[in-house]
């Protein structure tokens, strides 16, 4: 089993150095063309992964599917019934679908921290690559914990699943999202470390008094002179606000991972499945901010459709055993039907009414 988390690791690994070695090694303004054409990459990419998701647990590739999913404990199964091909092709794509929708609020929340940092359009891309290898790293961690959790405290479910419809109901109350500048980050970041007034090209950290300190590294970026850096004593070592950036979208996945990780659970308890779905949500989460960004409020009823998965799937991981018996052996295969139907009635919804429209 662990040669197989080796191996995906690595295909990992080598997607992201492609990435930023040779697709997008110089800086440039990533265009919505652009954008969505990486986006079907992406999209492709962890779709076609789910042959080998069925392939893998339904021949128990290096013993996938040999331990029991705590997720479908049932009198019949106490400890949970083991994935065969099919049940984890569905699983995975559902957690997969999941994540990728509750990931455009993120998008929302990231183009505010932008904006109110002013990043130009040139190194944004370097920022959310940094930013996505990072949220793996953490929600690697968050998922490890989740998974032996759930395995020693089967109750922990229940946790989970209040904590969604809870959640669900708090994004349908709350109206107006916070001010960037208000946030405890921010606040303490700018208390403890010293930040430069101006970017410095794609540099994260610049040094006081460096003949180079406020040069642009990226050609086609100008050159400025930055008070911060003038005024601080030779050799400090400063943030610039492209560093701050990165740490506001760094904590900002950790916040929504608090809500997807609970709802990934809520489908499967197989660490793997839970994994991959949400390497392959958030290895595409660049591109569709790109894609997205710039149209973000036209999808005024998005927001409802994201609350309603989390209710749908927070109610499932509730009432898993009685939904289970209702529905049969297809539940989960169901489950993914509604999830995509309500995500699209939203869609559809924000187009058939826009904002503007509302207004009028």
């Amino acid at each position: 089993m662990l040669w197989i988390w080796i191996g995906f690791i690595s295909f990992v690994l080598v997607l992201l150095a492609l990435d930023l070695g040779v697709f997008h090694r110089k800086a440039h303004v990533v265009t919505v063309r652009e954008a969505l054409g990486w986006s079907a990459v992406w999209i492709s990419l962890g779709l076609a992964f789910s042959l080998f998701v069925y392939h893998g647990y339904e021949n128990h590739w290096m013993g996938l599917g040999l331990g029991p999913d705590a997720v479908d404990r049932s009198p019949e199964f106490p400890e949970g019934r083991s994935n065969d091909g099919k049940s984890a092709v569905v699983k995975y794509l559902t957690g997969y679908v999941v994540e990728k929708s509750l990931s455009v609020d993120n998008v929302f929340v990231i183009a505010m921290i932008f904006g109110f940092l002013a990043v130009p359009a040139l190194y944004q891309h370097r920022v959310l690559f940094w930013g996505i290898l990072g949220a793996l790293v953490m929600r690697g961690v968050m998922i490890g914990v989740g998974a032996r959790l759930i395995a020693e405290f089967s109750w922990i479910l229940y946790v989970f699943g209040a904590f969604l419809v809870l959640t669900a109901v708090k994004m349908l109350l709350i109206k107006e999202a916070n001010d960037p500048g208000d946030t405890w980050v921010v606040k303490l970041t700018r208390r403890f470390l010293p930040v430069t007034d101006r970017f410095h090209g794609e540099h994260f950290v610049v040094h006081a008094g460096a003949d180079d300190s406020h040069e642009a590294e990226t050609p086609g970026a100008p050159v400025v002179d930055d008070p911060a850096v003038e005024r601080a004593a030779a050799g400090t070592r400063m943030i610039t606000p492209l560093a701050l950036a990165l740490i506001m979208v760094e904590t900002t996945d950790v916040l929504f991972a608090v809500d997807s990780i609970p709802a990934i659970f809520a489908i499967t308890a197989d660490p793997f499945l839970v994994f991959t779905s949400n390497v392959f949500a958030i290895l595409g989460l660049r591109s569709l901010y790109f894609a997205l960004a710039g149209a973000i409020e036209t999808f005024r009823y998005l927001k409802v459709s994201l609350a309603l998965v989390l209710a749908i799937v927070g109610v499932k991981m509730l009432a898993h055993t009685w939904l289970k018996s209702l529905f049969g052996a297809n539940f989960n295969l169901y489950l993914l039907g509604v999830v995509l139907a309500v995500l699209a009635l939203g869609v559809v919804a924000s187009l058939l009414r826009p904002k503007a429209t509302a207004r009028s």
